[in-house]
């Protein structure tokens, strides 16, 4: 069975970018952007709120350059080949390849899929997360913490929602990151 997947890259303060909306402390480094991959790499499905779309579409062309890096070139392969549901109620149309537009999000619906799917499912972008942590369906929460504390912005987990997590992975990077991974207790 597959699994629903929220993975953030986030400061160590919890926040997926600062208070002025910026996120460049968070680009990660080719070390961790290749742990990255080795996360993405199984799954068949990212469902996206329009803020995480608008940020990770560029992959659609990004990659081809002639300076990319291998990690780079990875993702956007692994992007590419992945389906994508966009939840968007002001989002006019989709531009990428694999992808389809939704207005509404229905966690039983989604939960109905992932439990179909043979690949795991990942969902990205906090609001759309917290819809789906609220709702009882996300069976893994990845983190990876930067070693910075930000202050402010868009927090990575809701302060209103309570779950219990199991600790099943830890990796440490050179550059100070540090990922988490958890199983949601059932």
């Amino acid at each position: 069975m597959a699994q629903l997947i929220y993975s953030a890259i986030c400061s160590l303060d919890l926040y997926i970018n600062d208070a002025a909306g910026s996120f460049e402390w968070a680009a990660p480094d080719e070390q961790v952007h290749a742990f990255v991959n080795t996360q993405e790499r199984p799954l068949g499905t990212y469902l996206l709120g329009r803020g995480m779309y608008d940020t990770l579409k560029v992959w659609d062309t990004l990659g081809a350059e002639p300076d990319a890096s291998p990690a780079s070139i990875e993702f956007a392969e692994i992007w590419r080949s992945a389906d994508k549901i966009v939840y968007s109620a002001t989002l006019e149309s989709v531009e990428t390849k694999r992808t389809r537009l939704e207005r509404e999000f229905d966690a039983a619906a989604v939960r109905t899929m992932v439990d179909a799917a043979d690949r795991d499912v990942s969902i990205g972008g906090a609001r759309l997360a917290a819809a789906a942590l609220h709702a009882g369906i996300v069976d893994r929460i990845d983190l990876f913490l930067n070693p910075v504390v930000v202050g402010g912005g868009t927090r990575a987990l809701p302060d209103d929602v309570h779950v219990d997590l199991h600790l099943r992975d830890s990796h440490r990077f050179d550059n100070g990151v540090v990922y988490l991974k958890y199983a949601l207790s059932s």
